[in-house]
C-alpha cells in the first residue's frame, strides 16, 4: 500500500508537489502522450494516474512502497493502480497494450475530477533489475495549452544492479526478460553486483553492460541498453 501521514495521506515533498499544494482544485480533459526517449529499452505497461496532491507513487530519497517494488523489478503496475483509485484517482493503465519500445509512442485521455490535479506516470525500464520511468506529482495547469516534461531514470533501491536474467518477481535476483528481448539480452553472465549500494528510490546509475553476449559479468549489451538521462518525453495538452 501507498504509505500515508497522520491525517490519513502521505504527504510528497518535492518541489512539483509543493506547487500543487497551492489550492488547485479543477477538472480537466487531458491528452497525454509517452514517448520513449531511448536506443534499446523498452517500458513495461505505463500507469498513468491524476490524483489529489495528497498522495505520491514514489517519492526520492525514501524506502519504495511494496507495489513500487512489483512495478520496478517485474513490472506489474496493479497494485499502485489499486492504491490510487482508492483515493479516486482518474487512471489510464497500460494505453500501449504491452511494452513500449525504443522511439515509440503511446497517447492517451484523461478527464479528471475535481480535486485530482497532480500528474504521475510510472513504468519499468528493461532490461533493467529495479529501473523505472517517473513523474511524480506534476501540477496540472489550468491554462489549456501544450506542456512538456522530460522524464529520468530511478531506480527503486530494491535489487542489486546485477544485470543478470531471471524471473522479475519481487525480492528476487535479476532482470526479466520476455519475449522482444530475447534476441538483445545475453546468457550466462557472472553478476555486476549483488549489493544494493542505495537502498532508497534514486536516480538510476544506468546499466554498466559488456559485449559478450554468452558470458562476463552482464548479460545487457553496452553498445544498446545503456541510456542517458532523460529516457521519456510526457507532452500533455490541456483542453480549454
Amino acid at each position: 500500500m501507498l504509505r500515508f501521514n497522520s491525517k490519513g495521506f502521505r504527504k510528497t515533498v518535492l518541489a512539483t508537489a509543493l506547487f500543487a499544494s497551492a489550492g488547485l482544485a479543477h477538472s480537466a480533459d487531458l491528452e497525454v502522450t509517452v514517448q520513449n526517449l531511448t536506443q534499446g529499452i523498452y517500458f513495461t505497461p505505463i500507469l498513468i494516474s491524476a490524483h489529489s496532491n495528497d498522495a505520491s507513487l514514489f517519492e526520492l530519497g525514501e524506502t519504495a512502497s511494496v507495489e513500487l517494488q512489483a512495478m520496478a523489478e517485474g513490472g506489474d503496475i496493479s497494485g499502485l493502480a489499486t492504491a490510487t483509485e482508492a483515493l479516486s484517482a482518474n487512471n489510464i493503465a497500460n494505453p500501449a497494450e504491452g511494452l513500449l519500445g525504443p522511439a515509440m509512442s503511446t497517447t492517451a485521455s484523461v478527464t479528471t475530477d475535481e480535486g485530482n490535479d497532480v500528474l504521475s506516470i510510472v513504468a519499468m525500464m528493461l532490461p533493467t533489475n529495479d529501473g523505472f520511468i517517473g513523474l511524480d506529482n506534476w501540477a496540472i495547469p489550468e491554462a489549456p495549452g501544450t506542456y512538456t516534461i522530460y522524464l529520468n531514470a530511478y531506480d527503486a533501491g530494491t535489487e542489486a544492479n546485477d544485470e543478470i536474467r531471471g524471473s522479475g518477481a519481487p525480492g528476487e535476483a535479476g532482470l526479466p526478460v520476455p519475449p522482444p528481448l530475447e534476441d538483445v539480452v545475453g546468457n550466462n553472465g557472472v553478476g555486476v553486483t549483488a549489493t544494493v549500494a542505495n537502498d532508497s528510490v534514486h536516480i538510476h546509475p544506468g546499466n554498466i553492460g559488456d559485449d559478450d553476449a554468452t558470458g562476463g559479468v552482464s548479460d545487457v549489451d553496452n553498445t544498446v541498453q545503456r541510456w542517458l538521462n532523460p529516457v521519456a518525453k510526457v507532452t500533455v495538452v490541456v483542453s480549454e
